[in-house]
This record gives C-alpha cells, sequence and structure tokens, in this order.
C-alpha cells in the first residue's frame, strides 16, 4: 500500500507545482488553494509511504514522478520547449524512478 501512497504523493505533486505556476505569485485565490490542498495532501501520503519505504528512496520517486508529470503539463499546457533531448532525459528520469521500484527491498 505505501508505494500505491508514493505514487498519489507524486501526482499530487503535479498538481501542486502546476498550481503555483497558475497562481501567479498567489495572486490568483483558486490555483493558490489547490496549491495549498494539493501540497498538504501530497505531504501526508508522503508521510504514509515514509513508514515502509525507505526515505531516499521514497523521496527520490516522489521527487521524480512530480518532475516528469510537471514537464509533461508543462509541454502540453504551457508551451514548454519539446525536443530530442529533453524527452529522452525525461524517459531516462521515469526509467529510473521505476527502476527504485524494483530495486527496492520493501
Amino acid at each position: 500500500m505505501s508505494w500505491v501512497y508514493l505514487a498519489l504523493a507524486g501526482v499530487f505533486e503535479i498538481g501542486f507545482a502546476t498550481c503555483l505556476k497558475m497562481s501567479e505569485g498567489f495572486t490568483r485565490i483558486w490555483p493558490s488553494l489547490g496549491f495549498l490542498v494539493s501540497s498538504l495532501i501530497s505531504l501526508g501520503l508522503l508521510s504514509l509511504a515514509m513508514r515502509t519505504i525507505p526515505l531516499g528512496t521514497a523521496y527520490a520517486v516522489w521527487t521524480g514522478i512530480g518532475a516528469f508529470g510537471t514537464a509533461i503539463v508543462g509541454i502540453v499546457y504551457f508551451g514548454d520547449p519539446m525536443n530530442t533531448p529533453r524527452l529522452v532525459l525525461l524517459f531516462l528520469l521515469i526509467s529510473s524512478v521505476v527502476g527504485l521500484k524494483f530495486v527496492s527491498t520493501h
């Protein structure tokens, strides 16, 4: 169950990073509230996952999911640059996250 918590924590990290962008420096109320709610949920789920998943693994997977997902949201919704080197590196990032799951002893 800890891995489910960790995956969901990563999804909510994508949410809080996206809301942070949309809040325009916390000047827009709904994205600012979305940031607050998403970040609290994300950190709460990360905390639950860390009960059984080692700190380094949990944190690396959490940030990896967040970084990958946020980069994809940036490309799709905010017009961030998309080029072959960037896509290859994102693929390597998510491959590393999946790899950590498989080599984890917990």
